[in-house]
């Protein structure tokens, strides 16, 4: 395992979770019930902090599975990629979400998100495997 490898695919990881964020501000606030300033009022690191971290997690353990599985090249990571997050990573969160009950719009951003930070994780780690 490259921590270099590692590493930059958590930054995109991360990376693909702020644009995907910013682009669905307005639908996330209202699926979780706040607004823009209650969430401006509290300017606490800690879950950026916490999303990076959890990111370089998903990243060395995706790099070993890689690494196990005889996964390289771009195409591989990227499809290996997708399929971790839309086959390991989504069905928990969906099964999570139906028993606290959540809004069924945060099921999709939240899920969106799980898959396209999987995918940019695993196409980065293809690259370097």
């Amino acid at each position: 395992m490259s921590y270099l490898s590692v590493f930059l695919a958590a930054l995109a990881g991360y990376g693909m979770g702020a644009i995907w964020y910013m682009t669905l501000a307005k639908p996330w606030l209202a699926a979780v019930g706040k607004t823009q300033e209650e969430v401006q009022s509290n300017r606490n690191p800690l879950p950026f902090i916490i999303a990076f971290i959890c990111n370089l997690v998903v990243a060395g353990m995706m790099s070993h599975v890689f690494s196990s599985g005889g996964i390289t090249g771009l195409t591989s990571g990227l499809i290996s990629g997708l399929g971790a997050g839309m086959c390991l990573a989504a069905p928990w969160i969906i099964t999570n979400y139906a028993f606290a009950d959540r809004p069924k719009p945060l099921w999709f951003i939240d899920v969106g998100h799980t898959i396209l930070a999987c995918t940019a994780i695993g196409t980065v780690l293809g690259l370097f495997m």
